[in-house]
C-alpha cells in the first residue's frame, strides 16, 4: 500500500495544480489567489484574482497563461502580467481549465452554465492561437473539466465529469480537433488529469485518484478521505504524484479551510520528463 503523505492544508478550494520550476503551483479558487509550495510545505502567494475559477499553465517559451474568469492574461518571468484575449463572445459563464501544447496552441474550456444551481447545458473547447485568435474547436462536452495533451501533441484528452469519460481528440497541425472518441470510462467524474511516460492517465475521481490506460482499465486506485479534484506529476524526477483534494458538499458557499494537498511516490514519471 503506498504511503500517502500530506503537503499542505488549510487551502479553502484547491485546483490546477502545476509543476514547475522546483514548486507546486496551484489555484486556491476559495481565496482566489495563486500558490506555489515547494516539497517541505513552504509555500507564498503569486499572485490574486478576483474572480472564480481561474487555471493556468505554462507555454513552451516559459511565459504563464492564466484564464481569470472571461480573460485570458500572460504573465511574464517577472510577474507582470496583461490582459491578452478577451474571451466573452465565447462563454459567457467563464473558463474552467487550461492546458497548452508544445507547439504553443492553447486550449480551455468552459463548462456553460452556472454551477452549481443551474440548469445544465454542455460546454465545448476553444482553441487559442498564438496570434491570440479563438476559435471553438469541440463541442457537446458534458462538464470538461481537466485537459492533458500527449507528448506528441497528436491527442487532446478532456475529461468529462457528468458522463464520467475521459474523451480523445485527434489534434491536427492547425490544432483543430477532430475524430472524437471515448478514451476511458471510470468510476467517479473526472476532474484535473496528468499524463505519465507509459501514456496512462491520473485522474481524480472522487474520493480517490486513479491510473487507467487507454480503453479504460483501472491499472491503481489511491483512496482518499475527501474529493480529489486533480492531480499532477512533478517532482525533481517526475514520480510524486500530487493529489489537490476538498472536502465537497455540493456548493461553494461557506467554504472552509478543508483544502489538502497529498502527495505519493509512483514508478512511471510524468509525461515528457524532463521537462
Amino acid at each position: 500500500m503506498r504511503e500517502i503523505k500530506l503537503l499542505m492544508d488549510g487551502i479553502t478550494l484547491g485546483e490546477c495544480p502545476r509543476w514547475h520550476d522546483g514548486r507546486l503551483w496551484f489555484s486556491d479558487w476559495g481565496a482566489r489567489q495563486l500558490i506555489a509550495v515547494d516539497m517541505d510545505g513552504r509555500h507564498e502567494v503569486i499572485d490574486s484574482f478576483d474572480v472564480m475559477p481561474f487555471s493556468f499553465d505554462w507555454q513552451p517559451d516559459g511565459r504563464q497563461l492564466i484564464i481569470a474568469g472571461k480573460t485570458l492574461w500572460r504573465r511574464d518571468k517577472n510577474g507582470v502580467r496583461e490582459r491578452w484575449v478577451d474571451l466573452s463572445s465565447y462563454g459567457e459563464t467563464g473558463w474552467n481549465e487550461i492546458v497548452c501544447d508544445g507547439r504553443g496552441n492553447v486550449y480551455v474550456n468552459t463548462i456553460n452554465f452556472d454551477f452549481p444551481g443551474g440548469a445544465f447545458k454542455p460546454g465545448h473547447v476553444a482553441l487559442v492561437t498564438q496570434a491570440g485568435e479563438i476559435e471553438i474547436v469541440a463541442r457537446d462536452i458534458a462538464f470538461p473539466n481537466g485537459m492533458a495533451v500527449t507528448r506528441d501533441n497528436r491527442t487532446l484528452i478532456v475529461g468529462e465529469s457528468f458522463t464520467k469519460t475521459l474523451s480523445a481528440f485527434d489534434i491536427a497541425a492547425d490544432g483543430r480537433l477532430s475524430n472524437r472518441r471515448v478514451w476511458a470510462t471510470l468510476t467517479g467524474g473526472p476532474d484535473g488529469i496528468t499524463l505519465d511516460a507509459e501514456d496512462c492517465v491520473w485522474s481524480s475521481a472522487f474520493e480517490k485518484a486513479v491510473r487507467v490506460k487507454a480503453g479504460g482499465e483501472v491499472l491503481e486506485e489511491i483512496p482518499l478521505d475527501r474529493f480529489c479534484f486533480a492531480t499532477m506529476l512533478g517532482g525533481d524526477d517526475g514520480r510524486t504524484l500530487f493529489m489537490v483534494c476538498n472536502e465537497w458538499t455540493g456548493t461553494t458557499a461557506n467554504l472552509g479551510k478543508t483544502g489538502r494537498i497529498y502527495w505519493t511516490r509512483v514508478e512511471s514519471p510524468r509525461a515528457g520528463w524532463p521537462g
